[in-house]
C-alpha cells in the first residue's frame, strides 16, 4: 500500500484523536487502563508508517484538559505509560531524525512524565526529518486564550503592535508555531467531533472518522484514511479542481 500512496496526494501534517481505548479494553473484559497501554504500544508502528509514506508531521491527542475529570487511577496509569513510551523509544526517535514536540501545559503532570517529555524535546530539537507532536494536557480553546494573553503581554511591553496583528504573527504564540496547519484529522472509534483539539490549526483540514478503536488502528487502517484524503478536492475557499 505504501507504493500505491507514493503517487497520490499525501498530507504534510496529520492529526490523530486516539479514541476508543477504554471501550477496546471493556470489550475484552480488561480494565480501562490496559486500553491506554495498548494505545501507547500502537504509536511506534504508526510513526514509522507516517514517515514511510511521506508525512512530515503527526500530532496525537494524548490527554486533554478535560481528561482530569477521569478516575485518578486511570490518569496515573496513562501518565506512566506515556513516561515508559518515551523512556523506551527516545534513542530510536533521536537516531531516525524525529523531532519531539509537546503541546500543552505540562506543569500539572507527574514529575517523572513531565521530565521525560522535556528531555525528549531537548534531545531531538535539532532533528528535521519528521515531527512527532504530543498534545498533552492540551485544549484548543486553552491554547488560543494563552496565545492571546501572550500577545497582549508583548503589547504591554512594547514588543508587539495590535494594529500589525495577523494570522501569521499570531501563530508564533501557539504551542507549536512552526508546524503547518493540519491537512488531515483522523478520529477513531466512530465518534464524529473534534473535542476541542487544535481548533486554530484545523481551519481547512479534511476529516476522516473511522469506527476502529485506536488500539486496533494499524498501518492498513491509516492507509485507508490516506486513500480517502487523496480523493478529496481541497478548495480552501476557492473553486478547486472540480
Amino acid at each position: 500500500m505504501v507504493e500505491a500512496l507514493e503517487s497520490r496526494n499525501v498530507p504534510t501534517h496529520v492529526a490523530f484523536i486516539m479514541d476508543g481505548n477504554g471501550r477496546w479494553a471493556k470489550k475484552r473484559g480488561l480494565p480501562r487502563h490496559l486500553g491506554h497501554r495498548a494505545a501507547c504500544e500502537r504509536l511506534n508502528a504508526l510513526l514509522r508508517h507516517c514517515k514511510a509514506v511521506g508525512i512530515k508531521a503527526a500530532s496525537f491527542f494524548a490527554f486533554s484538559t478535560e481528561n482530569w475529570n477521569r478516575p485518578q487511577e486511570e490518569i496515573d496509569h496513562l501518565m506512566e505509560y506515556l513516561r515508559l513510551f518515551f523512556e523506551r523509544n527516545i534513542d530510536e526517535l533521536i537516531q531516525d531524525g524525529t523531532r519531539v514536540l509537546v503541546s500543552g501545559e505540562l506543569g500539572r503532570l507527574p514529575e517523572a512524565t513531565r521530565d521525560i517529555c522535556l528531555e525528549s524535546v531537548e534531545k531531538t530539537k535539532d532533528n528535521h526529518d519528521f515531527t512527532f507532536n504530543v498534545c498533552l494536557n492540551y485544549g484548543g480553546r486553552d491554547e488560543i486564550v494563552k496565545a492571546a494573553a501572550s500577545f497582549a503581554a508583548d503589547c504591554l511591553k512594547g514588543l508587539a503592535n495590535p494594529e500589525e496583528l495577523n494570522e501569521g504573527s499570531f501563530r508564533k504564540y501557539l504551542f507549536a508555531p512552526d508546524l503547518p496547519d493540519v491537512d488531515l484529522l483522523v478520529r477513531t472509534s466512530g465518534e464524529e467531533r473534534i473535542s476541542n483539539f487544535l481548533l486554530y490549526e484545523l481551519a481547512y483540514a479534511e476529516f476522516v472518522f473511522t469506527p476502529v478503536y485506536w488500539p486496533d488502528f494499524d498501518e492498513r487502517e491509516l492507509d485507508r484514511c490516506l486513500d480517502t484524503y487523496s480523493k478529496r478536492n481541497r478548495r480552501f475557499g476557492g473553486l478547486g479542481n472540480g
